[in-house]
């Protein structure tokens, strides 16, 4: 674990909005920076485990940040729903970077956020040192989809944390059978927080009129431009063996398509893996110190 504790810092994005970054590691540390950004209801939370360990690696500690976009977390929300988009989340992505003077990083981007990394690297590639794609791809299963209309902005409200844990346990559990008492409490903890003596989501559950235009009947077309915008940095593809957002069959048009992709299949996960076990943790890891290392000799080629 890191010596330096986590910080939470504030960044104006380009509309006023205030925009949530939890940090980990000291901002001098001498390893290539990490980026984080969460799934499309989730939150810095969901990446403390894994930030903690990058940041606190010994032989390489480097600073790791994750952020909470418009709407979720410790963000503000926004008073116009249309601007939960990723267009949007990109901009305060590029503005936070700015901000926080992080030139170039590894960018681990979990569904949403890894739509975000392949826009991203369109917009701003010089900023993305690799890539970790979280059970995302060119391919979104429309199944996977309209299951995650069904719930984002309509969970019910827990009287607490232990109701709230089997609600998330009815919700996932078929994704995540291998979890336990602890690990759904924990998930709960992450899902709601507590405001005025009661739990609330810890996101704004107008957020839900970002799926409100999804159809079974017309699935969403594939992201292979954006996908190849990635081609010049390292990239890691991380699928939920149970997964239906990502398919096998994506994976494999991915590695057809990218041939020195590094893929890992976390077992027993769906979507979209927790990356809080310690073999995953140690997977991307190594994969960051190989971005490093190409970082490196591109410097030394480029001088």
């Amino acid at each position: 674990m890191s010596d330096t504790p986590a910080s939470d810092h504030y960044v104006t994005a380009r509309d006023g909005l205030r925009l949530h970054v939890r940090e980990h590691g000291a901002r001098t540390a001498p390893g290539l920076p990490v980026v984080c950004l969460p799934g499309l209801a989730r939150t810095t939370a969901d990446f403390d485990v894994l930030a903690a360990a990058l940041a606190g690696d010994p032989q390489r500690p480097r600073r790791v940040l994750a952020l909470d976009y418009r709407g979720r977390g410790l963000s503000d929300h926004d008073p116009n729903p249309d601007n939960y988009t990723v267009a949007v989340e990109l901009d305060d992505v590029m503005a936070v970077l700015t901000a926080r003077a992080v030139a170039r990083a590894v960018l681990v981007g979990t569904s949403r956020g890894g739509l975000i990394v392949m826009a991203l690297a369109a917009a701003r590639p010089g900023a993305i040192a690799g890539a970790v794609l979280n059970d995302i791809g060119p391919v979104i299963e429309t199944p996977g989809l309209m299951r995650i209309k069904g719930y984002v902005g309509k969970l019910p409200q827990p009287r607490d944390y232990a109701e709230g844990a089997e609600v998330m346990r009815r919700q996932f559990g078929g994704q995540f059978p291998r979890l336990g008492d602890a690990d759904w409490l924990a998930a709960a903890r992450r899902t709601w927080r507590e405001e005025n003596g009661r739990l609330v989501v810890t996101y704004d559950p107008k957020l839900a009129h970002a799926l409100a235009a999804l159809d079974p009947e017309h699935p969403l077309p594939t992201l292979w431009p954006q996908f190849d915008a990635l081609a010049a940095v390292p990239l890691m593809v991380i699928r939920g063996a149970n997964s239906d957002i990502l398919s096998a069959a994506t994976v494999e048009a991915m590695q057809a398509r990218r041939r020195e992709t590094t893929t890992l299949v976390v077992p027993d996960q769906g979507h979209a893996p927790l990356l809080a076990e310690a073999d995953t943790i140690a997977h991307i890891a190594a994969f960051v110190a190989r971005c490093e290392s190409a970082a490196a000799r591109q410097l030394r080629d480029g001088l």
